[in-house]
């Protein structure tokens, strides 16, 4: 039973959203613990008309807690995470260190909540479930309607990444960056990025592996597969824009057979998790300014591939720090608190 919850890195971009979102939507919960460094000890917060402290990070931060809602870094959810399961609590974890482990669940509620139960020792688990990248969150959103229909064998995306994506402390750099430029006609603010962000766009979003794809495209190769138990093959395109919050992307896919634009559409009309928005002659498209702040994932520019009879190309926006993140660690959280 899930009644008592801990949100560990609470004053970060992420932990801050969940703090929003639990409160929002109404999580059953009796308590709830703020965890964060040192520097944050003692900021106030809060949280359905209560005060609450935050608690500096240790192992002794998880007696009598069911549930943490985990953001605080890799390396804090490598140390922390094990000691949490050790005194009784489940980890969703919002960070990529879990992620491709076999005995963790990668779970987006949409497309694949019955992943859910593998966190149990039971069925070979670890207490851990692990939410996804956020740009892979996005596509397997909208993507895991149309393999209903026919099963997608490759995928081509390119993403367009926003500040948010790097942090709240990224996204005051990018704001920094602009306030300089605007001013002096220059900017030294350059430590989130490796270059200047404002009036830029830079096609890298993480580290570079041996085969010159970045961290950030293979999690996007890799994780599709796990969510969506697929040979799918995901070849990215991860790009950072000057945009401040909601991520955006380009989405080829190939099918096995023919797919209709008009299937597609019907098929993400009332999928979960998604608002279509496609009138392409009346320039009816999503756009990342509308979808910051909301849940949904948009999805538009609905076309047939003119390459490729069985191939077809979309356009989707989402909040990053919301669905991408926040957002999919709390469902997991809901599904636990009924029962799982």
């Amino acid at each position: 039973m899930i009644r008592n919850v801990a949100i560990m890195g609470a004053t970060g971009a992420v932990g801050q959203e969940i703090l929003s979102i639990l409160e929002e939507r109404n999580f059953p919960l009796q308590s709830l613990k703020l965890l964060a460094s040192e520097r944050s000890a003692g900021k106030e917060f809060k949280f359905k008309g209560e005060t609450l402290k935050c608690e500096v990070l240790n192992k002794d931060s998880f007696k009598g807690v069911d549930l943490v809602l985990s953001s605080a870094g890799a390396a804090i959810s490598q140390e922390f995470a094990p000691i949490a399961v050790e005194n009784g609590a489940v980890v969703v974890d919002n960070t990529s260190f879990f992620r491709m482990d076999p005995k963790v669940p990668l779970v987006v509620p949409e497309v694949n909540p019955e992943d859910i139960k593998l966190y149990k020792a039971e069925n070979g688990g670890k207490g851990i479930i692990a939410n996804p990248n956020c740009t892979t969150i996005m596509m397997v959103v909208v993507l895991n309607p149309i393999e209903k229909i026919s099963h997608i064998k490759k995928i081509h995306i390119s993403s367009y990444q926003s500040a948010s994506g790097a942090g709240a402390i990224a996204m005051e750099e990018l704001k920094q960056q602009y306030k300089d430029i605007i001013e002096t006609g220059t900017t030294t603010h350059i430590n989130k990025f490796p270059f200047q962000l404002a009036y830029n766009v830079i096609p890298q979003i993480d580290k570079m592996t041996e085969n010159d794809y970045t961290k950030e495209e293979m999690k996007m190769f890799n994780e599709t597969r796990k969510i969506m138990h697929s040979d799918v093959r995901t070849s990215a395109t991860c790009v950072r824009v000057s945009s401040l919050r909601s991520h955006s992307e380009s989405v080829w896919f190939e099918t096995e057979r023919p797919v209709s634009v008009e299937e597609i559409r019907n098929a993400l009309k009332n999928a979960p998790g998604v608002t279509l928005k496609d009138d392409p002659q009346n320039y009816v498209y999503p756009m990342p300014l509308e979808s910051a702040g909301k849940d949904n994932v948009f999805v538009g520019r609905i076309r047939k591939d003119l390459a490729d009879e069985n191939s077809n190309t979309l356009w989707l926006t989402g909040d990053q720090i919301r669905k991408g993140a926040a957002l999919n660690a709390v469902q997991i959280g809901e599904i636990l608190a009924k029962g799982v």
